[in-house]
């Protein structure tokens, strides 16, 4: 009977003992989450019909790796049209900027010593050589005349008499008429230059001078500010529209924006891609990170802070993850996140970035953070 009562003594103590150790035994917290990775959604700005597709779901990519290529259609001649406008454009605005040619300054110079040569023989009229040049032909008209006239009157005498023939009386009257004829005009020309020259023709002649003046002074300034500024203006217009068709042709080409694995695709030379809408999706594997949720009365931590994280795939190895996130409004467990606490209580969302050297870990897996040093 004795015995029975110290057995029973004992199973006490060592019950009491076991409950107080319990009480006094300090678990780390530990929260869990799953691992996720940022999904970059890809696709075109302009759209267009797929012509080949390089990758499958799940294949690993390098940043810049082709994806999907889409048809052309008349981006390339539309290309063509805006690097013939661009070129016109640039040219435009080259001659422009540069002024006229040295020959066509030498032309317009050539041009003003004509018209001052013309408005200077305007201006001084004929010269007295010509004058005289005017009346000595004159003089020979005249002494011609009077040949013709003394020749006429012999043989009209003649052919009264009926001592010459038709034919040569008929010549000697249109020798005397050509003779009059002669001395009028050279009689009408030496009074014109003794007149001098008119004044209409000099001022006519000082127009032309004082326009070919303007003219040379035009080509030696140049163009104007205005038509160059338009001209320049062109070409960055031409140049603009030539950029935005290569972006569309850049377009034409998906390529990956970063290392990773192609999550979702859906695509067969043929398909058609509307614009700006995801048709390609890829996880970026070189940044994952745990969405956790931490209780409210154990919400002591930080942005920054270090913690560790352990994984079912790999029991034995702990990795190294960073807060960086802490949410700043509290909301409710989610169904499918496991916590020790109870589960209608409010949690705050947190956000731990993995370091991922050996490339062990892959979106999905369960992790749990440990927010305090785990216990070896």
């Amino acid at each position: 009977m004795k015995s029975r009562i110290i057995g029973f003594a004992v199973i006490v103590v060592a019950l009491i003992t076991s409950l107080v150790w319990s009480r006094q035994r300090h678990v780390p917290l530990v929260v869990s989450g799953f691992i996720e990775a940022d999904e970059i959604r890809l696709g075109s700005r302009v759209g267009g019909r797929v012509l080949s597709v390089h990758v499958t779901e799940g294949k690993s990519v390098q940043k810049g790796d082709i994806l999907v290529e889409l048809d052309p259609y008349d981006l390339k001649e539309r290309e063509a049209v805006q690097v013939a406008a661009r070129d016109r454009a640039r040219a435009e605005y080259e001659k422009l900027s540069q002024g006229y040619r040295v020959e066509e300054v030498a032309q317009a110079q050539a041009r003003v010593r004509q018209w001052e040569a013309r408005a200077e023989k305007a201006r001084n009229g004929p010269r007295p050589q010509e004058i005289e040049s005017a009346r000595a032909e004159l003089n020979v008209a005249e002494a011609n005349l009077q040949l013709a006239r003394d020749n006429h009157q012999r043989v009209q005498k003649l052919y009264s008499e009926q001592a010459t023939t038709q034919q040569n009386y008929d010549r000697a009257v249109s020798e005397l008429k050509a003779s009059e004829a002669m001395a009028s005009a050279r009689t009408e020309q030496l009074a014109l230059l003794e007149a001098g020259t008119r004044e209409e023709d000099v001022r006519d002649a000082e127009a032309q001078l004082e326009e070919a003046r303007a003219a040379l002074e035009l080509v030696q300034k140049g163009y104007r500010e205005q038509d160059v500024q338009a001209a320049y203006a062109g070409m960055q217009e031409a140049e603009a529209a030539l950029h935005a068709v290569q972006s569309q042709l850049r377009e034409l080409t998906v390529a990956a924006p970063l290392e990773g694995s192609v999550e979702a695709i859906e695509l067969q030379p043929g398909d058609l891609i509307a614009a700006n809408a995801p048709a390609i999706s890829v996880l970026d594997r070189n940044s994952l990170w745990v969405r956790a949720y931490v209780p409210e009365d154990e919400l002591d931590v930080k942005i920054g802070q270090q913690v560790d994280v352990t994984v079912d795939s790999y029991p034995d190895q702990t990795f190294t993850g960073e807060i960086i996130y802490v949410s700043r409004n509290a909301e409710f467990t989610p169904s499918n996140v496991q916590t020790p606490e109870e589960r209608a209580k409010q949690v705050f969302r947190i956000k731990v970035a993995l370091q991922n050297p050996d490339d062990k870990l892959r979106p999905g897996m369960a992790a749990d953070v440990w927010l305090e040093n785990r216990t070896k």
